[in-house]
């Protein structure tokens, strides 16, 4: 394939059906054309094992239809679920049909594709990474292996009920080096005791629950005893079993249990749309991430930003200074209106912060200046070193409620400043029912507040009562990015298990990290 050839998707003109896999859980592991889909769709009809990290890559405008299934409890039965596929697609609609794993297999995404085919729809598929070899990848489990299993084999372990006998030839299938059971948990028992009587009882055997995702856990034993581990350890649903000597390495591959974070239940009080590079970060640790926006980032009313920006554009200022991503961000929103780009800014310019820098550099502009810390004692000392403060001119843009100590002080030291108010907080109100369900089953093990408006909002959300409750919990820890914001906490009496270093998103990871491997 020429790399750089256009590979994606155009949204069709007529009503067309998705059908797609979401791959095991882990959203890094969705292939590249469900993404596109996702961000494509205007309907999005998914089941029970997509997960809310990957629905929450859909475009928001998408219509979401939640059609789950889990064993024998059906939110929607199939004859239903075609019929709203069809209907969808015949409003004209560009349908995302997305399942977990791969559509066809186990998926019943063949009676779909064949139903919207015979009501004359139009069908793309598009496969996607099945549980049966990533959820055992993630267990540490290889389902091949030269001396041990040239063979694999993906079995259901729920056949339709209305069969009248087994359609599975255990005889056979116990001569394949690894087996893969599909939805077999509540057949455990009685898959072991087939397989008993072809190999030997000590064949090593895994059941993984919730595979690739954070939520994974594993029971490891034998076909003689892995139904009362399994039992024991209470796995349930949704659960891949393995079978074959396969299962011993996994003491050696099992990289993803291993991950700092893993199992720990983090969650994020940042704005929607920024909470995605904290939460992927701390994800990729192994953490499972509740989002809890707090924030809502919106442009400010009136002309200050587009006064300033022509300004700056004719040089009216020596320095820019840009205290956040936000900000960043605002400042380009208002140069894309006024029709210009990074060759507008006739200044120099100072980052505070690395993801600010960051964000400078992907729209071209290579901060000047980069302050140490992220206060105002910090920014001042770096500015001097770099020329006078007095007689300068100083852009500021800014949050609407940012603190005002570096504009003061740098006016007492002789700098025309101007304060330009680029974006305003206001407190968000949707998006955090999942976590507010685990944070009142006491189900969080750690909070992250990146911002004084975040932990303001956050206690205002919950209000006193649930606030203290919550916080009460002895497994919880709440973490702070700086001193503005832990200050913040205190006011809003929500507790502070410790501050980052540095003041920024790599270090307050670093933070939660390091606290739970017990070096903090």
């Amino acid at each position: 394939m020429d790399p750089n050839q256009d590979t994606s998707f155009v949204k069709p003109k007529e009503g067309t059906v998705y059908l797609a896999g979401s791959g095991p859980g882990d959203p890094g592991l969705l292939t590249v054309r469900a993404l596109e889909l996702l961000k494509l769709c205007d309907c999005i009809v998914y089941d029970a094992l997509v997960t809310p990290e990957i629905l929450s890559l859909a475009n928001a405008g998408a219509e979401k239809v939640y059609v789950g299934k889990r064993g024998s409890q059906h939110a929607v039965e199939q004859p239903d679920i075609n019929r709203i596929l069809l209907e969808k697609a015949q409003a004209g609609k560009c349908v995302l049909r997305l399942k977990g794993g791969d559509p066809y297999l186990f998926g019943r995404g063949a009676e779909e594709a064949l139903y919207l085919l015979d009501h004359g729809v139009k069908v793309s598929v598009i496969p996607g990474v099945t549980a049966g070899i990533a959820a055992p990848a993630y267990a540490g489990i290889p389902v091949t292996h030269r001396e041990h299993a040239s063979a694999v084999a993906f079995v259901t372990g729920h056949e339709d009920p209305s069969k009248p006998e087994s359609a599975l030839d255990w005889a056979s299938l116990s001569k394949i080096g690894t087996l893969c059971f599909y939805m077999g948990v509540k057949n455990l028992g009685r898959i072991a005791g087939e397989l008993s009587k072809y190999r030997p009882k000590d064949t090593p055997v895994a059941v993984i629950e919730w595979g690739c995702t954070a939520r994974q856990r594993t029971a490891a034993g034998t076909l003689e005893n892995i139904e009362r581990v399994a039992r024991e350890m209470q796995i349930q649903a949704p659960a891949l079993t393995v079978v074959g000597e396969v299962v011993q390495y996994r003491d050696r591959l099992n990289f993803f249990e291993r991950a700092p974070l893993f199992g720990k239940r983090v969650l994020v009080t940042r704005a929607r749309a920024q909470a995605s590079d904290l939460a992927g970060e701390l994800r990729q640790l192994g953490a499972l991430v509740y989002e809890f926006p707090t924030i809502r980032i919106v442009p400010c009313e009136g002309n200050a930003l587009s006064d300033a920006v022509v300004s700056l554009a004719q040089a009216g200022f020596d320095w820019l200074i840009l205290t956040s991503v936000n900000g960043v961000d605002a400042l380009f929103g208002e140069l894309a209106r006024q029709k210009q780009d990074a060759r507008a800014i006739k200044a120099k310019v100072a980052a505070v912060g690395d993801a600010t820098a960051e964000r400078l550099l992907a729209h071209g502009i290579r901060a000047d200046l980069v302050p140490p810390e992220y206060v105002a004692e910090s920014i001042l000392k770096t500015l001097h070193a770099n020329g006078a403060v007095s007689g300068k001119r100083f852009l500021l843009t800014r949050a609407d409620i940012a603190r005002s100590d570096l504009p003061r002080l740098l006016g007492e030291l002789g700098g025309n400043v101007t304060d330009v108010a680029a974006y305003r907080t206001i407190l968000e109100t949707d998006g955090q029912q999942e976590a507010l369900i685990a944070l009142e089953e006491c189900q969080v093990d750690a909070i992250t507040f990146t911002s004084a408006s975040t932990a303001r909002n956050f206690a205002q959300i919950l209000g006193p009562e649930r606030l203290q409750k919550i916080v009460s919990s002895a497994r919880l820890r709440c973490f702070s990015i700086g001193p503005i914001t832990s200050a913040a906490m205190r006011e809003a009496n929500i507790p502070l298990h410790a501050e980052a270093a540095t003041h920024d998103i790599p270090a307050l990871v670093d933070l939660v990290k390091c606290s739970y491997a017990g070096k903090s």
